[in-house]
């Protein structure tokens, strides 16, 4: 009698089952974004506005994010290491220390149900708030929007999520180390909240609901913080795609008290693709935070901005993008400082970036 023998052929990048018929897969991957911006004011320390933290260098050439990203999945764990550099990493790590600056994500994942989608994460993750990400080439523009700027890019604590069989909602609840944050901030020992829920009924609409409740300043000064983001995605036909978005948070005055200072945010975005390769969008949006709770201006009215901009995306290879945009934000205190030092009410800026990813 033949002894049978087995041959496995391994072709890199396609993942393979083991003998116990468990999928795996380790996939590396890497994304870069050069652009170039021109403000109409022409800042003198070549900075954009400080509540501004993607694409925020003026009249230079240089890499907003670049990252290496390291993920493996099976069907009971995964794992995510991504270490990042450029602008972005740098504005929006200012508060973390050390190596920390340059972890963009870092977590693991335990299933913990046999027959149901139920995960455990934890680790430094992305953020369950909002329809944007750093990654510009997966968003709708090439910059981002005022509410995604001010509101977590990521966050870093553990999340319960279940997904339903049929993939139409996803729930998760959260314990948060803060508002964006790596590590707590010093002197702070409360824990932070969060909810994610989203419905996707069909391919075509994606409706979702986030919040944070926390306090994320020391113990002395707590003072708590409430916030929901309401947004939903809808593909119109097989051109026309459009999001809309809606931010409102509160936050107590002072510790202990029973008042709290508001603020709120909205975003219009329509994406026209008239070819594989070509993409137009429009954006309107408005922010309003009169008493400086997360954009602070020392102003009378504090920070009360409209915004608009037109993109236009050329897709040179499925792996290469080349996006230009015009956008205007116009305030009503004067808070956009000129190169004579001189504040005006509006900014004009015109970028251009060219996205890499394998």
């Amino acid at each position: 009698m033949k002894k049978k023998i087995l041959c496995i052929f391994l072709i890199p990048g396609i993942p393979t089952l083991d003998f116990a018929q468990e999928k795996k897969s380790l996939a590396i991957t890497g994304y870069a974004e050069l652009y170039y911006q021109y403000a109409s004011n022409n800042p003198k320390n070549n900075s954009r506005p400080a509540f501004i933290y993607s694409h925020n260098r003026n009249n230079e050439v240089n890499l907003n994010l670049g990252f290496i990203k390291a993920n493996y999945e099976n069907e009971k764990f995964r794992t995510t290491l991504a270490l990042a550099t450029g602008t972005y990493m740098n504005a929006n790590y200012a508060a973390e220390s050390g190596v920390l600056k340059n972890i963009y994500e870092a977590n693991v994942g335990i299933k913990i149900s046999k027959s149901k989608n139920l995960w455990i994460d934890a680790g430094v993750m992305p953020s369950h708030i909002g329809f944007e990400s750093a990654v510009s080439k997966d968003c709708f523009t090439l910059t981002r929007s005022l509410m995604a700027e001010n509101s977590p890019y990521f966050e870093t604590g553990a999340k319960i999520s279940y997904t339903t069989d049929n993939g139409k909602w996803l729930m998760s609840a959260l314990i948060l180390n803060g508002w964006q944050r790596i590590q707590r901030v010093e002197g702070n020992s409360t824990v932070a909240f969060g909810h994610q829920l989203t419905y996707k009924p069909n391919e075509k609409i994606t409706l979702n609901s986030s919040s944070f409740i926390g306090n994320d300043k020391p113990d002395d000064m707590k003072q708590m913080r409430y916030f929901h983001n309401l947004h939903g995605i809808f593909q119109l036909n097989k051109k026309l795609a459009l999001i809309t978005g809606f931010d409102i948070g509160a936050e107590q005055k002072a510790k202990g008290s029973n008042q709290y200072n508001l603020w709120y945010s909205s975003a219009l975005i329509a994406k026209y693709s008239p070819t594989e390769k070509l993409n137009f969008a429009a954006r309107g949006e408005y922010y309003s935070d009169e008493k400086g709770v997360i954009i602070a201006t020392g102003t009378e009215n504090g920070f009360k901005t409209f915004g608009y901009s037109l993109n236009a995306d050329y897709w040179i290879l499925p792996n290469l993008v080349l996006r230009t945009e015009l956008k205007n934000l116009n305030s009503k205190d004067e808070i956009f400082l000129n190169r004579g030092n001189v504040l005006k009410k509006n900014t004009l800026t015109a970028v251009t970036s060219l996205a890499v990813s394998f």
